[in-house]
């Protein structure tokens, strides 16, 4: 069986690094035990492995098809889909009074982690929970009714509809306009939406679109714009009834080709109904939630595929024989597996740092938007502005070094890496969007040091900062761990320094210098808090290891965490140094220049 996700892995993190105990003593989560949890890990990989990753590559090779205003799809989409309805994923982490079965987020991410290191074709069913969370959340009872049965039964597909041609990331100009009818709630919708995942395809008998428009008359800018359920066929009397949302072609992607990108048309050919969602003028807000699970989303999709690269890199370093020791001067001698160079080993590093690293903070936001959920007042607080800082970090960090973990594991085959005998080539076609999806690294940079840092009076940072001190005076008790937790707590003040003296040159020469290299500042801020989790599971490990561990496959999982920790305190944390540089470099080339020399 090909291996494209440890579940040693993520056990790991629920039980040994999260705690995972503490959510299951909340009334909410009462049903769940490390049994409950183990049992939902295995029929999600049961899934993957019979019905997602056996059809991964075959799915890009026949990649969807628009032909006269039909989009078909390869034939297994719909049976991957209905696989996982049938289990429960859809509805899995929403209350069981909606049809849910009140899931903690922890767990359901796990899954879906395992679900696109497997497929990333995955994503249809899950951009579906996105849109039915959106409707239990702030719809009527009348929404909830209609559209999420069919919505949890995998029979009909959600999206997200917001980007236009004239306003990609920025919604402020979003053109589409909802006038009302005479039927209070509902509107006529006009205009159209691009590059819209999911957008219609024939593996489902309805698409539900989760629309932003503006309502005729609205105020300007985003306190103008309302959101609106719009369905391709909208329920009438029992029936569907065409609703004028109409295909006018797929993108030609680069990648993720059996993961349609469609361009839709709303009101072209006729009345096209839009259903009011929460009240008038607050759509923003309210997308904002699907937004950042779709982040989160994002980040588990690049760090599955970056998995599913690690594994498969790491299996032919074990296999493969080629060249000796440089201190071998016999060219007699056998050749050696590559896994024991030097260089491949470090590659290999690399991708198991990097990725592990990733979905450890994945786990992390995922254990805090749990907590938001069933902790006390003052922990739940905490726990969503802890989850609202590291967001951008969790979308981008994953997105980014996944990108460059794929392009490793390529380089770790060589030119067997660069062929399509290896699926390689094909995961580093289709992680290649993340960095764009969900809002590009740019504007997460944006985010993170232009509001998130700074929000009310820094709370989100200071409850960060404690943290990770948390984790540093535990690491400092191991001789193991120790240095590492000194080298932490010099990086963790550094970026608080870093970040004060940036907050404050903003003050001074504006907006426009203090984010010119918000993006680096991304990167600076993913390094500490990625090092930071490798403390954790370094923490964690040298705890197991202390209790004289005797299966030798335990032995070696624990060993290789520590060594993953040290790589990336070694390689990946000193990265800081050059970016620190950088950013206190306030005379912005990136600010001053006058463009017409960009020639």
């Amino acid at each position: 069986m090909n291996q494209y996700i440890s579940h040693r892995n993520l056990r790991f993190l629920l039980y040994e690094v999260l705690g995972t105990d503490k959510l299951c003593q909340h009334d909410a989560y009462a049903d769940y035990n490390h049994e409950a949890f183990d049992m939902a890990l295995d029929a999600a990989k049961q899934i993957s492995d019979t019905q997602l990753f056996p059809f991964y590559v075959e799915m890009d090779r026949k990649k969807a098809i628009f032909d006269n205003g039909k989009v078909t799809t390869h034939p297994q989409l719909k049976v991957l889909i209905q696989s996982i309805a049938e289990g429960g994923w859809i509805a899995a982490a929403l209350p069981t009074e909606v049809g849910g079965l009140q899931m903690p987020h922890v767990l359901c991410n796990a899954a879906l982690l395992t679900f696109y290191a497997a497929n990333v074709n995955a994503c249809y069913p899950f951009l579906t929970k996105g849109a039915a969370n959106l409707i239990s959340s702030f719809g009527s009872q009348a929404l909830k009714d209609t559209y999420l049965p069919a919505m949890f039964d995998g029979s009909w597909q959600g999206t997200m509809a917001l980007t236009e041609p004239q306003a990609g990331s920025s919604l402020t100009d979003i053109l589409t306009s909802a006038e009302p009818t005479d039927t209070e709630g509902v509107y006529k919708i006009e205009g159209q939406k691009i590059f819209i995942s999911g957008g219609d395809h024939d593996a489902v008998d309805n698409v539900v679109h989760l629309c932003l428009a503006r309502i005729k008359g609205a105020p300007a800018g985003t306190k103008g714009i309302s959101l609106f359920v719009v369905p391709k066929f909208r329920p009438e009397n029992g029936d569907l009834v065409q609703n004028n949302v109409t295909c006018a072609g797929i993108y030609g992607k680069m990648g993720q080709k059996g993961y349609i990108a469609a361009h839709l048309m709303f009101g072209e050919q006729g009345d096209c109904l839009g259903y009011l969602v929460g009240e008038p003028h607050k759509g923003l807000p309210y997308m904002f939630q699907m937004m950042n699970e779709a982040r989160i989303g994002t980040g588990l999709v690049a760090a599955g595929q970056a998995s599913a690269a690690y594994y498969t890199s790491l299996k032919y370093a074990k296999e493969r024989p080629q060249g000796r020791m440089p201190s071998s001067k016999n060219p007699l001698d056998p050749p050696v597996l590559i896994v024991e160079h030097a260089d491949v080993r470090r590659m290999l590093l690399f991708q198991k740092a990097t990725t592990e690293g990733g979905i450890a903070l994945l786990m992390q936001c995922s254990f805090y938007a749990d907590l938001a959920h069933v902790g006390n007042e003052e922990e739940a607080a905490n726990a969503h502005l802890l989850l609202e800082l590291l967001t951008p970090i969790a979308k981008s960090y994953p997105s980014e070094l996944g990108i460059q973990s794929v392009s490793t594991a390529i380089q770790t085959l060589g030119g067997a890496g660069y062929c399509d005998d290896y699926p390689l080539e094909l995961l580093y076609r289709d992680i290649r969007v993340n960095a764009i999806y969900e809002g590009t690294t740019g504007i997460h940079g944006l985010d993170i040091l232009g509001r998130k840092v700074s929000m009310l009076n820094g709370k989100a940072f200071i409850l960060f900062t404690n943290e990770v001190n948390a984790a540093i005076t535990e690491g400092a008790k191991s001789d193991r761990t120790a240095v590492f937790a000194q080298q932490l707590g010099e990086k963790m003040t550094e970026l608080t320094t870093l970040t004060q003296k940036i907050l404050v040159n903003g003050r001074e020469k504006g907006a426009e210098v203090m984010l010119a290299d918000a993006t680096l500042y991304l990167d600076y801020f993913g390094l500490v808090v990625i090092a930071w989790q490798w403390l954790k599971q370094g923490i964690a490990a040298e705890k197991a290891l202390a209790q004289n561990v005797d299966i030798e496959d335990e032995k070696q999982f624990y060993e290789s965490k520590i060594v993953a920790m040290r790589y990336f305190f070694e390689y990946e944390l000193p990265k800081t140094n050059a970016l620190n540089g950088q950013l206190l470099n306030f005379d912005k080339l990136t600010v001053s220049l006058d463009s017409t020399v960009l020639v």
